[in-house]
């Protein structure tokens, strides 16, 4: 029988089956173990030669028996067959984007709010953990029984793209867990990135072959997991770093420091920077420190992030819209440059509002071209009195979006003139409108405007709303331009005028049935999606479903509004009573609805597609799951937007305004008025306790 020994130092060809599986074994161990030397621990023990007679052992074994190709086989490293497409991956929970703060007194805002929201003392010192914020691409891993599985990107927040053998190609990402305690089921979340040394070779490799640099270590790494052909992405010095781990059982870890302790027991790369801060003076001086530090970093970072520490806190604290409530990125100061504003030219947005856009002299700003900026609005050129050609000073904004700081007056032209905000759209000629006590001024031609028509329809398919695959940008103007789609509607009936379709440049039969497959695909859509893909103005996922979860039906909706028009009526306090709806967001809904061509596009729809009813997700055996509840007067055991969130959770819809469907008043100390309000109309008024009761 060969020994162990001399069975690593036997020819390929003279394995046998059995034996070239014992090799491959032992090849996948070693292979990640100088993995997790190199990348996690920086100690290598064997050199770059032989790391790769090892690994072209492992694909030569493979080779001649591919059976026995292991899951967590090294080969994977260097990719697989180019794929098609990459599949739709639904996370679990949704990946959220965090808040950002510019100062100082942003981050003393958020202590405060994290405080008011645990209902405790505004100088309680709540310890967080502060880790530097890489400038990468965030991507969700899967583990079952301590294998690899699925990767996938963060997407939309709530779907994102299987990059599954992209991921595998990174080297610090391991295929199988070492360690102790790993949960069955298990999801690490991190940061995938490239280091500044990495980016500039592959830059140069770039230039070298005539190929087009990319413009940062982000967009390079981006690029580089969005590869089909996953041979391309192994090419690519791609690195990740894990922060968060979620497993439905098998842990126990109650705080963030201890998540990144178990990260790296399981044999993932976290970053070494991390600090636990117990007071609120920490967290300045580890931003300062970051900030001295940022030009010797390997790696990119545009700033840091501040966690709640303790997980329980964070559970608590859960998340408004797509925010997280417990972490917040404090960037850095922006970079600045001087440059010349060339001209001020009006862009048109999707809700019509008109954008007044700077064009610059192009000027490097933190290593980046700027030749635009955004000027916001006109009482912000009227602030900053910008005149073309002026000198100006430009920045970008949290190291991403260029914006004007000030005027260099002294260098001013003696014959400047300030500008003039247009009165008439400059796509389509309506009026351009201002409705008192708003900023922007709008355009009231709505799909009448070209650049509405477009933006709205762009909107309409995207993927949180109505989701249509194949209706892309460049489809979409050329409809539009041909007048095959001139609303939402049109997009519907547009099989009827099929025959117009074979006739344009790029679409063959297979691709014209596959838009219409996917279009019939999507005749039915749930009723907060359909909310938001009408494009409404200040309507965003967050109201639409709020506005859903209120009136349940698009038919309810429809009549409410109508009557909602008269602001004595019952309907309109009922509209302000929807969580997030103040007179504002009202004026805008019920503007859409007094327009006729929307009402026309209304009709239109909901005689080709359908409108499903609010369905509310199982909250388990929730007594509230359904229910109305108002809360009045001071909690004890909480605050009032914690039980709010709490509610919502739990199912049940919390508004401020009590109406007869109000189920439930909770009454804290010092109620007011509403509890004679809510005894005249027969609502049930529960005391603090009494709710708790009932939520257990």
């Amino acid at each position: 029988m060969v020994s162990q020994e001399s069975l690593y130092s036997l020819p390929i060809e003279s394995l046998t089956k059995e034996q070239a599986a014992i090799e491959l074994e032992r090849l996948s161990k070693i292979l990640a173990h100088h993995d997790y030397l190199y990348f996690q621990l920086a100690k290598p023990e064997i050199d770059d030669e032989t790391y790769d007679a090892l690994a072209n052992r492992n694909r030569m074994i493979e080779k001649r028996f591919p059976e026995l190709r292991r899951a967590d086989s090294p080969s994977l490293r260097i990719g697989a067959s180019p794929a098609l497409e990459f599949k739709k991956v639904r996370h679990r929970r949704p990946m959220l984007s965090l808040d950002n703060a510019f100062s100082e007194k942003d981050v003393e805002d958020f202590h405060v709010r994290i405080c008011k929201f645990l209902n405790l003392p505004s100088n309680t010192e709540i310890p967080m953990l502060a880790e530097p914020k890489i400038d990468g691409l965030s991507a969700s891993l899967h583990y079952q029984k301590g294998e690899f599985t699925l990767g996938a990107t963060r997407g939309d927040g709530s779907v994102g793209e299987d990059i599954t053998t992209n991921l595998k190609t990174i080297r610090n990402i391991p295929m199988r867990l070492t360690g102790e305690n790993i949960p069955e089921n298990l999801e690490i979340r991190g940061e995938v990135y490239l280091q500044r040394d990495d980016f500039i070779r592959l830059n140069e490799i770039r230039v070298s072959n005539n190929e087009e640099p990319f413009a940062n270590p982000r967009n390079a790494a981006a690029g580089s997991l969005r590869q089909l052909d996953s041979k391309v992405t192994a090419k690519r010095p791609l690195r990740f770093f894990a922060y968060y781990y979620e497993a439905l059982s098998g842990t126990n870890d109650s705080t963030q420091q201890q998540i990144l302790e178990t990260l790296k027991q399981w044999g993932f790369s976290v970053n070494p920077d991390v600090q636990l801060c117990n007071h609120q003076n920490e967290l300045a001086s580890y931003y300062n420190r970051m900030v001295n530090l940022r030009a010797q970093l390997p790696y990119e970072i545009d700033g840091v992030v501040y966690k709640v520490n303790d997980l329980s806190f964070q559970e608590r604290l859960g998340s408004i819209g797509r925010t997280p409530r417990h972490s917040l990125a404090h960037k850095f100061t922006a970079e600045q440059a001087e440059t010349v504003l060339e001209n001020i030219i009006i862009q048109v947005g999707r809700t019509g509002v008109l954008t007044p856009v700077a064009i610059l002299k192009p000027v490097s700003v933190g290593g980046v071209i700027v030749s635009r900026a955004s000027l916001h609005n006109d009482d912000e050129i009227a602030r900053k009195d910008a005149r073309i050609g002026d000198h100006v000073i430009v920045q970008r904004a949290g190291d991403v979006i260029p914006q004007i700081v000030k005027v260099v007056l002294e260098k001013r032209f003696p014959h400047s003139v300030p500008f003039h905000f247009p009165t008439e759209c400059p796509v389509c000629g309506s009026e351009v409108i201002h409705t008192p006590g708003e900023v922007a001024k709008r355009c009231s031609g709505g799909f009448v405007c070209s650049a509405q028509a477009i933006e709205k329809l762009k909107h309409f398919v995207s993927r949180d709303a109505f989701d249509i695959e194949g209706l892309g940008d460049k489809s979409l103007q050329g409809f539009y331009q041909d007048e095959f789609i001139a609303s939402p509607a049109d997009i519907f009936t547009l099989e009827k005028r099929s025959d117009q379709l074979h006739n344009r440049e790029g679409w063959g039969a297979q691709s014209v049935s596959k838009l219409f497959e996917a279009i019939n695909k999507k005749r039915a859509i749930s009723f907060d999606r359909f909310i938001y893909a009408l494009g409404i103005p200040q309507i965003g996922q967050v109201t639409a479903r709020a506005l859903a979860r209120h009136y349940i039906t698009y038919e309810n909706w429809y009549q409410h509004i109508f009557i909602a028009k008269d602001i004595a009526s019952e309907s309109y306090q009922e509209l302000l009573a929807v969580d997030g709806v103040g007179s504002g967001i009202a004026k805008d809904l019920i503007l859409f609805f007094e327009n006729e061509n929307n009402l026309k596009i209304l009709e239109q729809l909901t005689q080709n597609v359908v409108i499903n009813p609010w369905h509310e997700e199982e909250k388990g055996n929730s007594q509230i799951s359904g229910k109305t509840i108002v809360f009045t007067g001071t909690l004890s055991s909480m605050s009032r937007p914690e039980a709010k969130a709490r509610s919502e959770r739990l199912g049940a819809k919390v508004t401020s305004t009590i109406t007869q469907k109000t189920d439930y008043l909770v009454a804290g100390a010092d109620a007011g008025s509403k509890i004679k309000q809510a005894a005249s109309i027969g609502t049930k008024v529960l005391s603090e306790q009494e709710w708790l009761d009932l939520i257990q």
